[in-house]
């Protein structure tokens, strides 16, 4: 950190269910996923502190101790973790105004407001430069997307300053998006009604351009993906297994597979474009397993042919078996010959046997 500047603080929101991503989340929060090797947090973490940010809220609520558990005091990322609890659901702009009683900060103090389900390479050390340089409410992170009616819409004016907050518009006037990484004015923060449901995206950013403060625009060409599919998920942690994306949290080298603590690969398999094979997983001979996510103590049998896909813990992936695009949760077992495509999810303990129906692209 630099001299005579003070600690910098950061809000993550990490309280959401992760229903998209079912049947992962049923059991774990979405930015517990393991994700590259570890926990999906563990990725913003290590950004969060290469950016001198020291002391971290974790915005939580469902399956909140589950974070405690897994992160504890915050030290092994070199950050110290307060975690404050949401018991009832308040959009993004009262779980910061809730989150903002385990901060520390005076109220001209940068605050940087993370969301739990993004992977970015964007600096965010420049954006807090940006928004000091220019004291703005706050500096929103953009990025230029195919479809931005999918997203909040931000145009900007030629300074920089947002003119607009448009949430998924069915007609956007510009490919800008809001990237979900912000930086608060401790103040405005605090100026959010508590305990109330708000959306910062429809209420609180809209409200600020309205009144005349200035909302400053950060835009970035970086590596940007939300991961709130399966289909993203898998994409994400073979970006960062691969190096598309750089991670300190990154258990190893960048590489074709990332093969954690005893895990067997037979040589005969072939496994490749950004695969994980997580603690005590399995893949045997002669199988062939491309930009997939196998988590730990699963096991693909012999010949077996898996991409795109998502593996649970102790599922078992019978010989043969024909995985694409698909999600299999928690101590699933699927019987030799089976054939499963197309973003089909089979939740926990689901067994598939040889008399299941055949899934195909044809179908």
């Amino acid at each position: 950190m630099p001299p005579g500047r003070e600690a910098l603080e950061a809000i993550l929101l990490v309280g959401g269910q992760g229903t998209r991503l079912r049947p992962l989340t049923i059991g774990t929060p979405k930015p517990l996923l393991p994700t590259a090797g570890v926990p999906f947090l563990a990725h913003q973490f290590a950004k969060a502190a290469a950016a001198g940010i020291t002391h971290v809220v974790l915005a939580t609520a469902y399956r909140a101790s589950m974070f405690a558990e897994c992160f504890g005091d915050g030290a092994a990322f070199g950050l110290e973790i307060t975690y404050v609890h949401e018991a009832e659901p308040l959009g993004t702009g009262g779980a910061i105004r809730n989150a903002a009683a385990g901060l520390r900060s005076g109220p001209d103090s940068p605050v940087v407001v993370l969301n739990g389900d993004v992977l970015s390479g964007h600096d965010i050390s420049a954006q807090i430069d940006l928004h000091r340089k220019s004291d703005a409410a706050v500096t929103l992170h953009l990025v230029e997307v195919a479809d931005p009616a999918r997203f909040g819409c931000v145009p900007t004016d030629a300074d920089g300053r947002v003119t607009a907050f448009l949430e998924k518009t069915p007609n956007p006037v510009t490919n800008r998006i809001n990237a979900g990484c912000y930086v608060f004015r401790r103040s405005v923060i605090d100026e959010i009604p508590p305990g109330q449901v708000i959306s910062v995206e429809r209420v609180t950013f809209p409200d600020l351009i309205s009144a005349g403060a200035l909302v400053m625009g950060y835009p970035d060409s970086s590596y940007w993906l939300d991961v709130g599919t399966p289909e993203a998920f898998v994409q994400g942690s073979c970006d960062l297994v691969r190096g598309r994306l750089a991670s300190g949290a990154l258990p190893g080298a960048p590489g074709d597979l990332l093969a954690l603590e005893g895990a067997a690969v037979d040589p005969s398999a072939q496994v490749c474009g950004g695969t994980v094979v997580g603690a005590g997983a399995r893949v045997a001979a002669d199988a062939y397993v491309s930009g997939s996510v196998l988590f730990d103590a699963a096991s693909i049998g012999a010949g077996a042919r898996v991409s795109g896909s998502v593996i649970g813990r102790g599922t078992v992936v019978g010989e043969g078996v024909v995985l694409d695009g698909v999600v299999l949760g928690d101590e699933v077992h699927v019987a030799p010959g089976n054939e499963l495509r197309s973003g089909l999810r089979v939740w926990p303990g689901q067994t598939l046997g040889l008399t299941c129906v055949r899934f195909s692209s044809d179908a």
